[in-house]
Formats: structure tokens, sequence, C-alpha cells
């Protein structure tokens, strides 16, 4: 799997990329049919408590996958946007097993 990462406002991290290839890798496992990872990190600029964004796009047959969420930190961002997709992807396996 290709991951491509993006980062806005905010420096690269090989901390935080190291986190979330394991995440995907995982992700992988179970759903084979993930070919490719898009992972956008930006950090606001504003006054509010959650600063931290973090937006997976997933790219396999069929539309791509996306899925966000505004944390106050990365880790908490990257794991909320990694359990919205593991939801995301059950559907679309089980759409997938009934058109088999």
């Amino acid at each position: 799997m290709d991951i491509v990462y993006e980062y806005v406002n905010v420096s690269a991290s090989k901390r935080l990329e190291s986190l979330i290839e394991e995440k995907l890798l995982k992700l992988q496992k179970r759903y084979s049919f993930i070919i490719r990872a898009d992972v956008f990190l930006k950090k606001d600029n504003n006054e509010l408590e959650k600063q931290q964004h973090c937006g997976i796009r997933l790219s396999g047959p069929g539309p791509r996958i996306y899925a966000s969420s505004d944390e106050k930190s990365f880790q908490e961002a990257i794991n909320e946007t990694i359990e919205d997709l593991k939801d995301i992807l059950e559907k679309r396996k089980s759409k997938m097993k009934a058109h088999l």
C-alpha cells in the first residue's frame, strides 16, 4: 500500500508517520482491497480547543473512502479517524461480499 502524507501548518514527523503506517497496515491486513492512503495532517491556528485535524482518504475498488476528525492532539485525531474508517470499511466489505 502506498501512503502519501500532506502537512499543513505543521512540520513532518516521523513519529506520527510511523503511528499512522502501523494503523493503516493493520487495516490493510483485514481489508486487502486497500491500495493507497492519502493522509492529511493540519494544525488550525484558531482559539478552539480542537486544533489538530487528521483526514485519511483510502483508494480501492469503487468510490474512495474518506474520514476525518478534529481533536486536541494528533494522536487522538488519528485514532478517531481510523475508528471511523473501520466502520466504513466494514460496510464496504459486506457490500462486496453480497455481490460475489
